[in-house]
C-alpha cells in the first residue's frame, strides 16, 4: 500500500466512523450495554476461534526472534480471552458518562446554566502488540458513545482481525452501526502516518505501547493526543518500613506480571535498614528469577550485577530490576524525580509523616502507600477496563476510565433571554 493509498484507505474508514458516532451519541445506555454484553458473549463462544488466530501471530513474533516480554504481551489464553470477556461486561455496568452534569446552576439573569459530558465522536487507538487492548478499547469507547479505530500493530494483525470481526457482527446483533468499531487498514507506518494527519476526521488519539511510539504519536501527529507513557516505577523501602510488608510488596510488584507498564523497575531502601533487607529481598527475588542490577550494597551479594547509570532509566519489561540504598526519604525523592517517567511511585513504611512527604513531594499519576504499584489498573480502581494509562497532567491522568473519553459542552436555557 503506497502513502497515498494508506491515506484514502484511513480517510474511508474514518468518514464511515465519523457517521456511526453520530448515531452512537443518539444512543441510550441500555442499547449500548446490551450491544456490550453481546460483545462478550461473542468472544467467549469465539475462544477457539480467537486462540487459533493469536497462534498463528505469536508463532511469527517467536520466529523473528521477538523478546520473551513482548511475546506475553502478544499471546492470549483462555483465562486472558475470559478476562477480555469479563471487561466488557464490567464496563455495561458501569454508569453511562454521557449526559452526567459536572456543574450547572442558574445565573442571576435568569439562565439555566449546565456542563454535561459528551463523547468526543471518533477516537483512534495506536497500540503494540497486546491484542486485549482491542476489545477494551472497543468496550470503553462505545459506552462512552465514540466510534473507535483501531491501530494495532502488524506483530497482532490476525489476533486483532479477529477479535474485531466478531465485535462487529455483535454490535450488528444489538442494532449498532458496525462501523463503531473498526480496524485501521494497512500494516506500514503509512497507515499510521495517516491516522495521526486525520484532524477533522478523528477528534483524538491515544498511543499505547514503549517510549518510541508513543514519541512518534505525540511529535507527529496533528490529531489531539492523550499521552499514555512508559512506566519507570520505583518501590522506596523506607527506614520505618514493616519489612515483611515490604518483602511481599517488592517481589508482587516485580514478578506478579513483569510485562507490563505497572510493574516495578527500580527499589530503593533506606540504609537504616538495608543491612537487614537487602539480604531478604535479594534472596527472595532471585528465588523469582530476578536479575539484579544493584549499586554498591547491592553488588557485594552473588548473583547481582554493578548498576549502571542507564539501567536505573530503563522501563525492563522483564525480571530484571535496578536496586540501590539511599541515606533519606529525601534522597530517594531526589532519585525518584530524576529518574521516574511519572507513571507510579510506591513507599512502604509504618511513619505517617513520611508517608505525607513522600505523596506530596513526589509528582506520578499514582502514588501507592503499602501496597503494590500493580494496583495502578483502571479494573483495580473500579474503572473498569481501561483505555491506558495517562501519564500526562491536562484532560487526563492515570488510568484513563470512561470519564476521561468524553468532553463537556455547555447548554444554556433562557426565556427570551438577550443580551
Amino acid at each position: 500500500m503506497t502513502e497515498s493509498q494508506a491515506t484514502a484507505a484511513v480517510r474511508e474508514v474514518a468518514l464511515r466512523a465519523r457517521a456511526a458516532s453520530y448515531d452512537l451519541a443518539l444512543t441510550s445506555r441500555a442499547v449500548k450495554d446490551a450491544a456490550l454484553e453481546a460483545m462478550a458473549a461473542a468472544l467467549s463462544s469465539s475462544t477457539d476461534a480467537v486462540l487459533t488466530a493469536n497462534a498463528e501471530d505469536v508463532a511469527r513474533a517467536v520466529e523473528a526472534g521477538t523478546p520473551a516480554g513482548i511475546v506475553d504481551r502478544l499471546r492470549l489464553d483462555p483465562s486472558r480471552i475470559a478476562g477480555m470477556a469479563q471487561g466488557l461486561r464490567d464496563v455495561a455496568a458501569l454508569p453511562d458518562p454521557v449526559g452526567e452534569v459536572v456543574r450547572g446552576s442558574t445565573l442571576p439573569n435568569g439562565l439555566e446554566l449546565r456542563q454535561v459530558r459528551v463523547p468526543f465522536g471518533v477516537v483512534g487507538i495506536i497500540y503494540e502488540a497486546r491484542p486485549n487492548v482491542t476489545a477494551d478499547a472497543a468496550g470503553l469507547c462505545l459506552k462512552s458513545g465514540n466510534a473507535v479505530l483501531l491501530r494495532g500493530s502488524s506483530s497482532a494483525r490476525t489476533s486483532n482481525a479477529a477479535i474485531v470481526s466478531m465485535l462487529r457482527d455483535a454490535l450488528a446483533s444489538a442494532g449498532l452501526p458496525e462501523d463503531c468499531v473498526q480496524l485501521v487498514p494497512g500494516d506500514t507506518h503509512d497507515s499510521v502516518a495517516a491516522l495521526m494527519r486525520a484532524r477533522g476526521l478523528v477528534d483524538l488519539l491515544i498511543p499505547r505501547g514503549g517510549a518510541s511510539l508513543i514519541q512518534s504519536v505525540v511529535e507527529g501527529s496533528i490529531v489531539p493526543v492523550i499521552e499514555t507513557g512508559v512506566g519507570n516505577v520505583h518501590v522506596y523501602v523506607d527506614a520505618a518500613a514493616d519489612l515483611d510488608k515490604a518483602l511481599a510488596i517488592v517481589v508482587n510488584a516485580k514478578t506478579s506480571r513483569p510485562s507490563v507498564c505497572n510493574s516495578a523497575e527500580s527499589l530503593l531502601v533506606h540504609e537504616a535498614v538495608a543491612a537487614e533487607f537487602v539480604p531478604r529481598v535479594v534472596k527472595a527475588l532471585q528465588a523469582e528469577g530476578v536479575a539484579i542490577h544493584g549499586d554498591d550494597a547491592f553488588a557485594g551479594i552473588d548473583g547481582v550485577v554493578p548498576a549502571t547509570e542507564e539501567d536505573f532509566g530503563t522501563e525492563y519489561l522483564s525480571l530484571e530490576l535496578a536496586a540501590a540504598v539511599v541515606p533519606s526519604l529525601e534522597a530517594a525523592v531526589e532519585h525518584i524525580r530524576r529518574w521516574s517517567s511519572g507513571h507510579t511511585e510506591a513507599i512502604v513504611t509504618e511513619d505517617l509523616a513520611a508517608a505525607r512527604r513522600f505523596t506530596a513531594a513526589v509528582d506520578a499519576a499514582a502514588v501507592m502507600v503499602n501496597a503494590s504499584t500493580r494496583f495502578t489498573d483502571g479494573g483495580e480502581f473500579g474503572f473498569g477496563a481501561e483505555i491506558g494509562i495517562s501519564t500526562q497532567k491536562l484532560h487526563a491522568r492515570g488510568p484513563m476510565g470512561l470519564p476521561e473519553l468524553t468532553s463537556t459542552k455547555y447548554v444554556v436555557t433562557g426565556d427570551g433571554h438577550i443580551r
